[in-house]
C-alpha cells in the first residue's frame, strides 16, 4: 500500500495513504487537531486529579501519545497510557515526520515512545508510562472498569467501517471507568447513535480547524 509523508496546514506532518485517499491525521493541521481534540478536551476535564488512564484506540504515528505525554510533564499529572496498533509506522517514517520539532524539551522522549517494546509497560517519564499492545480492535480483550480517557483515532468509517461497530464501541464501553470521557474527531450521526446505543451519553462539540463537529461521550454511574 502506497504511504506518503505530506506537510499540513499548520506546518507539521502526516502519512497519506494513496490507495484509499485517507491520512493519519488531518490535513487542516496534524498537530492543531490533535490537540483540539485530544489533548485540551483532557486538559479541560482533569481538574485537580494527579493520576489518570487514557486508552488510545488507533496508536498510529505517536502523535497523540507525545502531546499527552508534554501535557503529563507540564500539569505534573501522572499517565498511565494504553495504545492499540494493528500496524506499526515504520522507523523512516517517524524520522520523516519529525514531531520532536513539536516539543522543544521533548527531543528524546518520541525516540523512547516508539523504541519502547511492545505488551509491556514501559516509563517512558516519571509521570507517564506506556504500554502498546500490537492487536487488531476486533481481537482485543476489553480490560473492565480501566480507563478515564478514551482517544478514538482509528481512521475513519468510509474506509475501516469495521473499526466503526457496536461490538467494537461495547469493548470500549466496557473498558471505561465511570465518568470517563470517549473523544473522536468523527461527527456522523450513526457512528453518535451507536455510541450512545452502547451507554455513552453523546454530545457535539466543535471541531478542529477544517472540521465543524467532532463527538464526546461521557458515562455515567447509572445506564440504561
Amino acid at each position: 500500500m502506497q504511504r506518503k509523508i505530506i506537510e499540513t496546514a499548520d506546518g507539521s506532518k502526516t502519512i497519506h495513504i494513496e490507495d484509499w485517499d485517507e491520512h493519519y491525521h488531518s490535513i487542516n493541521g496534524a498537530h492543531q487537531e490533535a490537540m483540539h481534540v485530544f489533548i485540551k478536551k483532557v486538559r479541560e476535564r482533569i481538574a485537580e486529579r494527579k493520576e489518570i488512564s487514557i486508552l488510545e484506540m488507533g496508536f498510529g504515528t505517536g502523535l497523540n501519545t507525545f502531546l499527552t505525554l508534554q501535557m503529563a510533564t507540564e500539569l505534573n499529572v501522572n499517565v498511565n497510557y494504553f495504545g492499540l496498533e494493528a500496524f506499526p509506522v515504520n522507523k523512516e517514517e517517524l524520522e520523516a515526520l519529525n514531531y520532536n520539532s513539536l516539543w522543544s524539551e521533548g527531543s528524546n522522549f518520541f525516540e523512547k515512545i516508539h523504541d519502547s517494546g511492545w505488551s509491556q509497560k514501559v516509563e517512558i517519564h516519571s509521570n507517564f508510562s506506556l504500554t502498546k499492545i500490537e492487536t487488531k480492535f476486533e481481537d482485543w480483550e476489553a480490560i473492565p472498569n480501566t480507563f478515564d480517557f478514551i482517544y478514538f483515532d482509528a481512521f475513519g468509517p468510509r474506509v475501516q467501517p469495521e473499526l466503526w461497530t457496536i461490538p467494537i464501541f461495547e469493548k470500549v464501553f466496557e473498558s471505561a471507568n465511570v465518568g470517563a470521557f470517549f473523544l473522536t474527531y468523527c461527527a456522523k450521526g450513526q457512528v453518535r447513535r451507536d455510541l450512545g446505543s452502547v451507554g455513552f451519553k453523546m454530545e457535539r462539540l466543535s471541531g478542529p480547524p477544517g472540521k465543524r463537529e467532532m463527538l464526546m461521550g461521557s458515562k455515567s454511574g447509572c445506564q440504561h
